[in-house]
């Protein structure tokens, strides 16, 4: 349980220390007209009592668990100093000039941040806070649970039961693919990536491959992983795991060209984000049996329209974007979100921030 013992000491550390920081503070906004914030989404707890208690901002908050509509976000942000926002909101220059030159910081409760133009931030003189590291361990669980539920048939077999598919005991019936003496492939070593090869490990797994924008011997040496071109990856790996961040560069690097050179047993897990995936192309190569499985957390659009060819394959696996989906990582997400908007609006260093 070292995860949870790791989040619940970031919670005891980080929430007193901002009740205690912000007591100090309220006094010095006492009598002054405090800045706006606007809170996207309705959020985890531990955020929310991080923002109403420091007696530094105004709160105002599209409170409910669907996303904002465009036009009351837009609407709402005019004049704000502070924006704390979900991935499922778009920060563009549009919602940028609604927020005119009062904007200081935008703080997304996600470690991606594909969703905020960067560029137009940078323009603006505007910060960015995120919140890596927190939800490294349940993203990891979450694709290690993917994969065996795809690899093992989990879905299908529970289907069976459930519908009178379970008859007599048959040797070939509902077989996949185990790990033991297995070789896997990881598309992007990162946090998330190194944190799914250290689960992965105890299953027996026989040769962990990477491909990355350049070797990251740091990280590979420890597990041990090879640095190798996806081409070689694809080729080699009974299963291909993809944690890597969306870019320009990796938009749509999962298509044919990848699945065409994989071996029709192998098994595709994503858990990063939809748009690295070319869906069209992962449906061709599923119908075709150019491979036997995948299971996917992430898809574009999201949600996946529910009469999407995929969700009609018994060999893909789709989840509705969870693998960060525990109470405690959530709200360890919420409050660092938090405390990153907090220091933005203070001009002070912010926990977790993206260079820009």
């Amino acid at each position: 349980m070292r995860t949870l013992g790791h989040l619940r000491r970031l919670k005891t550390t980080l929430v007193p220390e901002f009740h205690s920081w912000c007591k100090l503070q309220a006094p010095n906004a006492a009598g002054k007209q405090l800045p706006r914030i606007y809170v996207t989404r309705r959020i985890p707890p531990d955020g929310m009592t991080i923002l109403s208690q420091s007696g530094l901002c105004s709160i105002e908050q599209w409170d409910s668990d669907e996303p904002v509509p465009r036009s009351e976000l837009l609407a709402k942000v005019a004049g704000i100093r502070g924006l704390y926002c979900l991935l499922t909101e778009k920060i563009d220059a549009e919602v940028l000039d609604a927020a005119g030159p009062s904007l200081q910081v935008v703080s997304t409760m996600s470690v991606g941040y594909d969703h905020v133009s960067l560029e137009e931030l940078k323009k603006r003189g505007i910060r960015l806070g995120y919140t890596p590291d927190v939800l490294t361990e349940a993203v990891a669980e979450l694709t290690v649970a993917l994969l065996l539920a795809t690899s093992r048939r989990l879905l299908e077999a529970v289907n069976e039961a459930k519908n009178g598919g379970w008859g007599t005991w048959k040797p070939l019936w509902m077989c996949g693919y185990g790990l033991t003496d297995s070789t896997v492939g990881i598309l992007g070593l990162g946090r998330i990536g190194a944190a799914v090869t250290a689960r992965l490990k105890p299953f027996g797994v026989k040769r962990f491959l990477y491909a990355d924008t350049g070797p990251r011997p740091d990280v590979a040496t420890k597990i041990p992983a090879e640095f190798v071109p996806l081409e070689e990856l694809a080729r080699h790996s009974d299963f291909i795991v993809v944690c890597c961040a969306l870019t320009p560069e990796t938009q749509g690097i999962c298509g044919n060209s990848l699945f065409s050179l994989m071996k029709d047993t192998a098994i595709f897990i994503n858990t990063s984000r939809g748009g690295v995936v070319n869906q069209e192309d992962l449906y061709q190569a599923l119908v075709n049996g150019q491979i036997a499985a995948a299971g996917l957390d992430v898809t574009d659009p999201e949600p996946l329209p529910t009469d999407h060819p995929l969700f009609k394959l018994k060999n893909c696996v789709i989840l509705p974007h969870i693998a960060s989906a525990t109470v405690a990582t959530r709200n360890a997400m919420a409050a660092l979100a938090a405390s990153n908007l907090l220091a933005g609006l203070q001009g002070k260093a912010m926990g977790k921030e993206v260079p820009l």
